[in-house]
């Protein structure tokens, strides 16, 4: 007997805890039974409104921090695409019908992100508990005459409140130092001195934006004899301080090696060998490519890496993916590389990323493969820097997304 389908919008609608659902604008774009309960606003007048102006501060109130605290939170859920969970927040509502009557409410607050198809949150669902019962014990009292027991409760309630919000600031600052720091070393490792006499190169390295996350993601530009250039970009398996420093011993591996080496294969190959005895190097991803400039042809050679694309200025595009084989480290004994060439004319652009411009969660790689050569395709004659902008908005990662990203764009 088949299951039947579950019906997401009715279980939305019964679910006990007050929620709504606000899209990226903080607009309210949908509202449960339980939420228009607790705050005694029918669908009909929350719907399609911004949030806080449905809900504003009390103007009574001169300690009123509800929409600072709260929208502090919903744009944390936005910039990093993960829940944040608020400490309990006295944020009064106006009573229906009397907008500049407000009534005494406490919550328990958590905002949820839901994911679209391109990584960015699309909706947020804003789910709060009402525990004004329990912070005002039994029932209201007299303006003025507060019982001493409740005053001192709700003084040392809110303390803690402030308390708790105190705290996730300072470890809010204290992670956007540490990240800082993160990146500006993975930055000084990603110098490429050679890279100041190709203006012609457009280079993009964008840090994820969830946690630390400094991982293993490299791009490198170098100068060989003869009018020959070699472009690299490579990936390895991991995140944080570790993976960047695997990631700088290996790009300096392979520098060396296409310099005393020149084919990229060869260069590969060697570099896997080295990867062999470094600790974490297991299973890294990277291609490489050398540029002939005098007899216009690219030799290239991948270790498992997404494939570099060549894009012509009349829109079609070849992919570089006819000398592909495994990741670092991943076969018993040593195999020679293959390598493969293609021929180019002016004008042409070449193209090396890393997975994180192209990879979504839940969706076939193939498809991002896609996204990114129609982006290509449509904006082939930019200039690299214009082009590689264009490629990170189009693909919806300029802000970053959830790895790292390593792209190059090279105007032939």
């Amino acid at each position: 007997m088949s299951t039947p389908p579950v019906d997401y919008e009715a279980l939305f609608a019964v679910n006990p805890s007050p929620c709504l659902v606000l899209g990226p604008d903080l607009v309210i774009v949908a509202v449960n039974e339980a939420y228009s309960c607790a705050t005694r606003h029918s669908r009909k007048d929350l719907v399609g409104r911004y949030l806080f102006d449905v809900f504003p501060d009390n103007p009574g109130d001169p300690d009123a921090d509800g929409i600072p605290n709260l929208s502090a939170s919903l744009h944390r859920v936005l910039r990093s695409g993960e829940p944040d969970t608020m400490a309990m927040q006295k944020y009064d509502i106006p009573v229906p019908d009397r907008p500049e009557v407000f009534e005494e409410r406490w919550w328990s607050p958590i905002n949820i992100p839901v994911l679209g198809p391109d990584g960015q949150v699309a909706w947020i669902i804003h789910r709060v508990e009402d525990v004004t019962e329990f912070v005002l014990s039994h029932g209201p009292s007299q303006p003025g005459h507060k019982p001493k027991e409740r005053e001192a409760m709700e003084a040392e309630l809110y303390a803690r409140a402030r308390e708790l919000q105190l705290v996730n600031e300072q470890l809010r600052q204290a992670h956007a130092r540490e990240r800082q720091v993160a990146v500006t070393l993975q930055e000084a490792m990603l110098q490429s001195p050679d890279l100041a006499r190709h203006h012609n190169v457009a280079v993009r390295y964008l840090p994820a934006v969830k946690g630390l996350n400094v991982c293993g993601d490299w791009y490198d530009v170098v100068d060989l004899p003869d009018e020959h250039f070699t472009v690299a970009v490579g990936d390895v398996v991991g995140h944080g301080l570790e993976a960047a420093a695997v990631m700088g011993m290996l790009r300096s591996a392979l520098s060396a090696a296409v310099r005393a080496l020149c084919d990229p294969a060869k260069a590969i190959e060697v570099l896997g060998l080295y990867a062999r005895s470094v600790e974490g190097a297991l299973a890294t991803t990277v291609v490489k490519a050398v540029v002939d400039t005098r007899r216009r042809h690219i030799s290239y050679s991948s270790a498992g890496h997404p494939p570099p694309v060549l894009t012509r200025p009349d829109g079609t595009f070849v992919l570089l993916d006819q000398a592909t084989d495994p990741p670092l480290g991943t076969r018993p004994v040593h195999v020679p590389r293959p390598q493969a060439a293609v021929p180019f004319t002016s004008g042409d652009t070449l193209v090396l990323y890393t997975d994180g411009l192209i990879e979504r969660r839940g969706e076939d790689i193939d498809a991002g493969l896609h996204r990114l050569t129609d982006v290509l395709a449509a904006s082939s004659r930019l200039s690299p820097d214009h082009l590689a902008d264009t490629v990170l908005s189009r693909l919806g990662v300029s802000g970053g997304g959830d790895d790292d990203i390593a792209l190059i764009v090279v105007r032939l």
